[in-house]
């Protein structure tokens, strides 16, 4: 089959000449040849363009997406998401200890201030944790008091009486590529946005923004579509993998030939790439064990309560019984008195 992606990136190399590179090295030939057979297939596909990179991949996305080096890419897809022009003025650091103690089921989990000392999380899940809403809540608490204490430390600095008006907004944003029950359950909807509102009409600024965001959702529903907005652009460029449908997205919105020439560039060196690879295989194997592990607990914990629930009926109807025998044993003492008279 024509490598149609490469009529558009020339830089997209032949599979052969793939193969001849990594042969060539005794270091790259180790980590290619201890990869999966399915592993190797897709990377000799993404890199050869057969296959569209996953993008959504950790080291890839803050390859291309990284606000201090292509600080408009971020911009306009979070402009667009959130509904009003936002420009990042830094990345700061994550929580390390919510990363170590969670990270197994995170892609990519990015902390943005903007312009107007505004914060953004936008975190990326390979599979959806349980209880996100309960989990997104705890999370955007914590970075309401984040922002709490940066302008209380900075007005202090500036020997400036603290006031609330200065707090501003907070977003969590959430990148599902499989989305958690309670989303799937609304299939035919894929962004989700929080609004906050009094049932008499009390208008007040609750600070706190969620937005969630259902990839297979919205795979699903682009299904024999085309692309109608720039939103939805940024999404099947997160959601696709397929040669026609970045084609049809570049034809269509040629600013995204820029970020796919910077990926087919990375690919170009071949040790960078395999090591960028090599990183998100042992992160997907920590997906994995940890779904998996989610998984078992979620069946021990429902076959706990069922045998609790069993537990219950059977001390409740052990009651009924012994009430049942202590009222017969009764009735014989009565019988008993009757045959005495």
């Amino acid at each position: 089959m024509a490598n149609r992606l490469k009529d558009y990136f020339p830089l997209i190399r032949e599979r052969k000449e793939v193969l001849e590179e990594i042969d060539a090295s005794v270091g790259l030939r180790t980590i290619f040849y201890s990869w999966e057979q399915e592993q190797r297939e897709e990377f000799l596909d993404f890199c050869t363009g057969v296959k569209g990179v996953k993008i959504l991949y950790d080291s890839f996305f803050k390859e291309i997406m990284n606000p201090e080096y292509a600080p408009g890419r971020l911009n306009q897809f979070l402009s667009l998401l959130i509904g009003e022009k936002v420009t990042i003025k830094q990345v700061i650091p994550n929580d390390s200890t919510r990363i170590a103690a969670e990270g197994s089921l995170l892609i990519t989990d990015i902390v943005v201030e903007f312009e107007d000392g505004a914060l953004a999380d936008i975190e990326i899940q390979k599979i959806g944790y349980a209880f996100p809403g309960e989990r997104s809540a705890c999370y955007s608490a914590d970075l309401l008091l984040r922002q709490y204490k940066r302008v209380r430390e900075k007005q202090r600095g500036q020997k400036v009486k603290f006031s609330y008006k200065n707090i501003k907004n907070v977003y969590t944003i959430v990148i599902f590529e499989k989305s958690p029950m309670e989303i799937r359950m609304l299939e035919n909807r894929y962004i989700h946005k929080s609004f906050w509102g009094f049932d008499t009409g009390l208008k007040m600024n609750l600070l706190q923004n969620f937005i969630f965001i259902a990839l297979d959702i919205f795979r699903k529903n682009m299904e024999n579509k085309t692309v109608e907005n720039e939103l939805d652009a940024w999404l099947m460029f997160f959601a696709s993998e397929e040669p026609e449908r970045i084609i049809e997205l570049i034809e269509s919105y040629p600013g995204f030939r820029e970020i796919y020439r910077d990926i087919y560039e990375i690919c170009l060196n071949m040790e960078k790439v395999m090591g960028m690879y090599s990183k998100e295989l042992q992160e997907l194997d920590r997906n994995t064990v940890q779904y998996m592990i989610d998984e078992m607990q979620e069946t021990i914990d429902a076959q706990k309560q069922a045998l609790n629930e069993q537990s219950e009926t059977i001390k409740s109807q052990a009651q009924i019984i012994s009430e049942q025998k202590r009222q017969y044993e009764e009735l014989l003492r009565r019988v008993e008195k009757l045959e005495e008279k």
